[in-house]
């Protein structure tokens, strides 16, 4: 089980995790990660004013899991798997980051071993930094 303080709940946070974070996709999972921000956003203000309330977050996860992949089991299987294995990975990510993990049909019949190297490849793949394209 994650932790409250590192799950996503509420729709906006999936919206803004899918729409503004980096997407990659493996075997069974697709996962979309947003990173923090190198540079902090209150820089005008001094140290003592933003305090503790302005602490960076832990690493959040979030799960899709669509009717596609299976009955309501078979989703929920799906779910426990990707939430043990995401809890296992989510300290390797940088504070503040947050992980939206999407399964695919293909996860219903992936064993847990499959499940986990598809997570390891998809989130590596969404951390390393793009390659450009080549010219004509």
């Amino acid at each position: 089980m994650l932790a409250p303080a590192q799950r996503l709940r509420r729709r906006d946070e999936f919206t803004t995790a899918l729409r503004g974070g980096r997407r990659a996709g493996r075997g069974a999972v697709v996962v979309h990660l947003t990173l923090p921000s190198p540079f902090p956003h209150d820089l005008d203000q001094p140290a003592s004013a933003t305090g503790a309330a302005n602490a960076t977050p832990p690493a959040r996860a979030g799960f899709v899991v669509s009717k596609a992949v299976g009955g309501a089991v078979v989703r929920n299987q799906v779910k426990r798997r990707l939430r043990h294995l995401t809890r296992e990975r989510l300290a390797a990510l940088p504070e503040g980051a947050t992980l939206v993990v999407r399964a695919l049909p293909a996860a219903a019949d992936s064993s847990y071993q499959r499940l986990g190297l598809d997570l390891d490849k998809a989130i590596s793949a969404a951390r390393s930094p793009r390659k450009g394209r080549e010219g004509p």
